[in-house]
């Protein structure tokens, strides 16, 4: 008999439905053991069975801090190391069917979704950076092309009611570059991806992707030997693009 390698950890915030869930059931079907989690514990239970594979239920809210800190003990008490960290718990803070002035905005509406898509992600990461260290693992910050300025500059400025939700994946982006350089010597990267337009229910599914492509970006990135990604960049489908 030959020995074989334990299954590498995965992490995916947000993953009951959409992307998420996606991104946890191509992570699965690879061979990962995948912590499936949610807020809903009824609807993460349920998300989580119905994948093949070695997918289990965590509850986790990003912006709770007392679910946070209990995420991290437990992943470093039953698995000890995270090979796989995906951010990808986001809101966008636009109701369905609506579209807002700049006029109409206000700081709750800015700092709920910054809550979600930027300290959320930040304080995540730091509950299971030595779970991360410990596997040299890697973390998928998910993004969106919204968060480029020159993409903004272009066509999304058209849009105020996107400001909140632009500002925080621009946020996440710089996060993601001082994680990058920050965690190099211990081996773990970091890198912001994009999957593209995906048809999810953040935006009332009028993308033309499927979350299956979409999902395919991320898992590929996530997957990817190291030395054939570039360093510190903003990923996407057909590969770099300007901050």
């Amino acid at each position: 008999m030959t020995d074989t390698a334990p299954a590498k950890v995965a992490l995916v915030t947000g993953a009951n439905k959409g992307l998420g869930h996606e991104t946890a059931r191509q992570l699965a079907a690879l061979g990962h053991t995948v912590l499936l989690t949610a807020r809903d514990p009824a609807l993460g239970e349920a998300a989580a069975a119905g994948i093949d594979g070695d997918v289990r239920f965590l509850r986790l809210d990003v912006t709770d801090a007392d679910s946070v800190r209990a995420a991290g003990e437990h992943v470093a008490e039953h698995h000890g190391g995270l090979d796989l960290l995906v951010n990808n718990a986001g809101v966008t803070g636009i109701p369905r069917g609506t579209a807002r002035t700049l006029d109409e905005l206000s700081v709750e509406d800015l700092t709920s979704v910054l809550d979600t898509n930027f300290t959320g992600v930040f304080a995540v990461t730091q509950a299971l950076l030595p779970a991360l260290r410990k596997a040299s693992g890697r973390v998928i910050n998910v993004t969106s092309s919204l968060a480029t300025f020159e993409r903004v500059a272009t066509g999304a400025a058209q849009r105020p009611d996107l400001l909140p939700y632009c500002a925080s994946k621009a946020a996440m982006n710089m996060a993601s570059v001082f994680y990058a350089g920050a965690l190099a010597e211990s081996g773990v990267t970091v890198y912001a991806v994009s999957p593209g337009f995906v048809a999810t229910d953040l935006n009332n599914f009028t993308g033309p992707k499927s979350v299956e492509e979409g999902a395919a970006v991320i898992v590929r990135y996530a997957t990817a030997d190291a030395a054939t990604l570039p360093d510190r960049r903003f990923l996407t489908e057909t590969g770099t693009i300007p901050w």
